[in-house]
């Protein structure tokens, strides 16, 4: 999924502006837009003189943030702030956003003090489950491989910025950093026309706790980057670090301009090392400054998107954030999109068709300082379903690929097996009254009168998380005490990264044609390609690199 409407492995989007307002009839003045709350993001050196145009046109400000460069504006007329030359970029400030997904198969609220746990005795074969973990096997995440030379640290802080995760699950439980986790949404009901969005508000002020996950993508991305060897389960790539809840993403899968900056925000000011970004920005699939398509407006929404997205992105690394994202899930060469058909996708209906070009991107995946992953199946081969491009794919990981028969897998076995709350498994009804799974996309597992269930799940957004996990490795090995635990330089993570990764050429010949009749071109060589980038991600030799 691909958190944003529904990413491969799980990709979300942000916030769109409202509606585009009462269209002027004939002989008639425009309607007045109710003032609503808006993110007005100025040029350097431009606060005073964005306030002032604000004031200009009625707007009264409610907020700042002088680290990112924006002011919250209460304001009915965001076009007339847009116009004044000390502003870059204007977006309704919405309270959701959305998820990253592949396609999908079958700061607050936070309890007091710090959750201690014990070390668990690993078992020399892993765990009960790790035999159904072909990725772990395909990058050497084993107990022969890395997990014997490397399995992260308790103060490599990972942040998970996803849908939230799920505190409580036992497979994750031991490694939550409950005290660090945050949630940046609220819930919303329904949307704007009265339709259900998120549904009924199950916690006070419509907020859920930081260790809830009513979606289960985040749990699942968390599980595949640090579930403990504990004799339950599975295991993640960095099996010994800390799981950060950094929630960006509602219940109903969007995510938003706002809370995905929060996030960003705070993981660099408490000292995370390393983020899990498996969605996209909301609701713009691609964010172009100047696209003829657009209007005015949509132009200057999808602006704040660009620089609020590249200032929280710079802000993040500038403090030692790695930062990790899926690429995405729609089969597309980003460097060759000549249409977008699937924009703006909130509210439900708002979608237009439009002609886009390269200038145009996905957020985060395609921004500066985000390594961008793409996924490959059992067989090694790139997921038909991911996105790709020379100048966009860093790396590769195993997500997943129900059509990939270059193995003796089969079915959902195809696809990446990680942890899932079991709240969400009843709600969708995947398993029955009594615990049971009703698909073979479910699996319980029990051990000492503890039991905990895992799902299989495809997408850019299970990729991601493996290479989060292996970045995770590296910063245990060599990072330095700093904020947090231990801080390392973001760009020797990535040297790093790519360094231990497995080249893998384009296929031969370099059309490659699936099973659907689909064909994809890979270009570029060995050392970095459409399809792989540097190659796929390796845990093992990731333990053993040089620095």
């Amino acid at each position: 999924m691909y958190a944003r409407g529904r990413l491969a492995g799980a990709i979300m989007s942000i916030t769109m502006l409202g509606g585009l307002g009462a269209a002027a009839l004939p002989g008639a003045a425009a309607a007045a837009e109710p003032a609503q709350n808006y993110l007005v993001f100025y040029k350097d050196g431009g606060s005073a003189a964005a306030q002032r145009a604000a004031e200009a046109a009625g707007g009264t400000v409610q907020g700042r943030d002088d680290k990112l460069g924006y002011l919250v504006v209460r304001a009915s007329d965001p076009e007339k702030i847009g116009a004044d030359p000390s502003v870059i970029g204007v977006t309704l400030d919405r309270p959701i956003g959305k998820t990253a997904g592949a396609p999908a198969t079958s700061g607050a609220s936070v309890s007091a003090g710090t959750r201690r746990t014990e070390h668990v005795r690993s078992a020399p074969g892993g765990d009960p489950l790790s035999g159904r973990q072909w990725d772990m096997k395909m990058i050497g995440a084993t107990p022969t491989g890395s997990y014997a030379k490397a399995r992260g640290s308790r103060k490599v802080l990972v942040g998970v910025i996803d849908t939230g995760v799920d505190g409580t699950h036992p497979d994750i439980a031991p490694n939550f950093n409950r005290a660090l986790s945050r949630n940046f949404v609220v819930d919303q009901p329904t949307d704007e026309n009265g339709k259900t969005l998120d549904g009924p508000c199950e916690h006070k002020g419509c907020k859920d706790p930081a260790d809830v996950d009513d979606d289960g993508h985040g749990t699942h991305v968390a599980s595949t980057i640090g579930s403990p060897i504990n004799g339950l389960g599975v295991s993640g790539v960095a099996p010994d670090v800390s799981l950060v809840n950094l929630r960006a993403g509602t219940d109903s899968g969007f995510f938003f301009l706002k809370p995905t900056m929060d996030a960003l925000e705070y993981a660099a000011d408490v000292g995370v090392d390393v983020v899990n970004m498996s969605f996209y920005v909301d609701p713009w699939t691609f964010n172009c400054a100047n696209n003829p398509s657009d209007t005015n407006r949509e132009r200057l929404e999808q602006r704040a998107i660009l620089e609020g997205m590249r200032r929280a992105v710079k802000y993040a690394r500038a403090h030692g954030v790695t930062l990790v994202s899926a690429i995405g899930n729609e089969g597309l060469d980003l460097g060759k999109v000549k249409s977008d058909t699937s924009s703006p996708d909130f509210p439900k209906g708002a979608e237009k068709k439009r002609s886009v070009d390269n200038t145009c991107i996905n957020v985060p995946a395609e921004l500066d300082g985000v390594i961008s992953v793409s996924s490959v199946g059992p067989g090694g081969r790139k997921a038909s379903y991911s996105d790709y491009g020379v100048e966009q794919t860093d790396i590769a990981a195993p997500g997943g690929d129900m059509f990939d028969g270059g193995t003796d897998f089969k079915g959902a076995s195809r696809e990446i097996l990680a942890a899932a709350p079991e709240k969400v498994l009843r709600a969708k009804g995947l398993i029955d009254a009594a615990g049971k799974p009703k698909t073979s996309s479910v699996i319980r597992d029990c051990h000492d009168g503890k039991c905990a269930y895992y799902q299989y799940m495809e997408g850019t957004s299970m990729a991601a998380p493996h290479v989060t996990g292996v970045a995770a490795l590296i910063i245990g090995r060599f990072g330095k005490p700093g904020k947090g635990g231990l801080q390392m330089d973001p760009a020797q993570v990535e040297r790093l990264l790519y360094a231990a990764a497995t080249p893998k050429g384009c296929p031969a010949p370099r059309t490659y044609r699936y099973g659907t009749g689909e064909s994809q071109l890979c270009e570029g060589p060995t050392a970095k390609n459409g399809f792989f980038g540097h190659g796929l991600v390796d845990a093992a030799r990731a333990a053993t690199v040089a620095p």
